[in-house]
């Protein structure tokens, strides 16, 4: 098989994983329900209403907010600014960008045994909620070489 033909099957293989990902993603990122408030004041001078945050009550629970995804860059092979600590409480959903520009590997989080294949270019996500205490490495699996470190509170 060519060098054109594996590079063909792999670009597919990583479209489809990335794909079944996001459509099997157990819990959605939906930011289309956050209120939109504006940021500058109307142009004839008037104050706008108060929102619906301002008027809610003091126990009602708060707006939703956009999802955060801690992000570690590889360049190179290694982790740009070096081994990367991402610690979350047990319970909480772990968020995490792996993206480079010239690497392409697989991204293995231990302890969950979650893997993603990154292609150089195409950023890597992992969205799952931290059940187990402990901390656990992320690696380059092919280099064998920790790129951030997970560290899951009680």
């Amino acid at each position: 098989m060519s060098n054109g033909a594996r590079m063909g099957v792999l670009v597919a293989t990583v479209l489809v994983l990335v794909l079944a990902f996001v459509l099997l993603s157990p819990e959605a990122d939906d930011d289309s329900n956050i209120a939109q408030t504006p940021t500058t004041a109307p142009a004839n001078g008037t104050t706008p209403p108060p929102s619906a945050d301002h008027e809610r009550a003091p126990d009602a629970e708060p707006a939703p907010t956009a999802p955060t995804f801690e992000r570690v860059r590889v360049q190179g092979g290694k982790p740009v600014g070096g081994v990367r600590t991402v610690t979350v409480s047990k319970g909480e959903r772990v968020r995490l960008q792996v993206s480079s520009t010239n690497t392409t590997d697989e991204i293995h989080v231990h302890g969950y045994d979650l893997t993603r294949a990154m292609t150089a270019g195409d950023p890597v996500l992992f969205s799952f909620v931290a059940t187990a205490e402990g901390i656990f490495e992320i690696e380059l699996e092919g280099r064998h070489t920790q790129i951030a470190e997970l560290v899951v509170e009680p």
